[in-house]
């Protein structure tokens, strides 16, 4: 897959592209059939499967104190694109500069200029430059005089719209499952490594902390069954998301995530943690041996669950 940044592109491609416009927070079901739909005219076009996406999100620019949590890092948006069959992306770095450039502007630029667009797939309620002036209307306008057609793809879903938002407010209230549901995977957090204070160590369950990137939304605390990438292979994870009020009164929200089976050391490593179950609540214990029951126990669901999943069901597949 080839990935365009701002100053990469030269000259007007050399083949007609078909594209998605969007920034394709999660990846879920709904952008899935978006991205579908970009593969099959573009086969059928001979055109190039082609995604516009934008980074850092428009929100964060434009206000701040509003802007969504984020359900991934923009490497886990490109290698969904990858997996789900996108032959080119276009990273648009947002900031107050673009903002101020019009909708047909951008189209001129970008979506002729840049990518010779043939065919651009974008929801219904899509809206893009200046104002938010940009919407399916002027797409199809734009489109009548520049040589592409707009396909308006509908609202997806089943008994709940596939959205973001949906995702989000499912993982704050602890609805693992609807989550999943509209992801159509387990929501996955990726971080790095960092030291602790080996409390988990000392209790013989060892944790991995993560230090996760900015703007990332955590699930609701909680203790959660799931799985561990680490170098390529998948392990059964308990993960914990929480203040550890066993010992801290204010302690500060982390998450800590046990290997079960893994030895070796952790530190600095990339892990991506799929949450696949939730367990329990954050808990307090009349003494250190009940927690410890208590994580045993954890980590005897997390084995037991995680002989069910599989690297397919973390993947976007269509």
């Amino acid at each position: 897959m080839i990935v365009l940044r701002d100053g990469d592109v030269t000259a007007p491609s050399s083949m007609p592209s078909v594209v998605a416009i969007g920034v394709f927070d999660g990846l879920h079901l709904g952008h899935q059939k978006v991205i579908a739909k970009v593969r099959e005219l573009a086969h059928d076009l001979g055109a190039v499967a082609t995604v516009v996406t934008f980074d850092p999100h428009p929100a964060w620019v434009l206000a701040p104190e509003r802007a969504p949590l984020l359900l991934g890092t923009l490497d886990q948006r490109l290698e969904g694109f990858e997996a789900l069959g996108i032959e080119r992306v276009r990273i648009v770095h947002f900031d107050h500069e673009l903002a101020s450039e019009s909708a047909v502007g951008f189209i001129e630029r970008v979506l002729v200029g840049e990518l010779r667009a043939v065919r651009i797939v974008v929801g219904r309620d899509f809206r893009f430059g200046r104002d938010r002036q940009g919407d399916v209307a002027l797409l199809e306008d734009e489109g009548a005089r520049s040589g592409f057609k707009l396909f308006s793809a509908p609202i997806y879903g089943a008994a709940t719209r596939w959205s973001s938002t949906v995702v989000r407010q499912a993982l704050r209230d602890g609805d693992l499952e609807l989550a999943n549901a509209t992801l159509g995977r387990p929501f996955t957090l990726r971080g790095t490594v960092i030291h602790g204070d080996a409390r988990g160590g000392e209790l013989g369950y060892p944790t991995a902390n993560l230090d996760l990137g900015e703007h990332q939304l955590v699930p609701q605390t909680a203790v959660y069954a799931g799985a561990a990438r680490v170098a390529g292979s998948w392990w059964p994870a308990a993960i914990s998301v929480g203040t550890r009020p066993q010992f801290h009164e204010d302690g500060a929200l982390l998450v800590e995530v046990h290997v079960a089976g893994f030895e070796g050391d952790l530190y600095a490593q990339q892990l991506d943690v799929a949450f696949i179950a939730r367990l329990r609540d954050e808990m307090t214990f009349a003494g250190v041996p009940e927690l410890v029951a208590q994580i045993e126990l954890d980590v005897e669901k997390t084995v037991d669950i995680f002989k069910k999943f599989s690297p397919e069901s973390s993947a976007l597949l269509e």
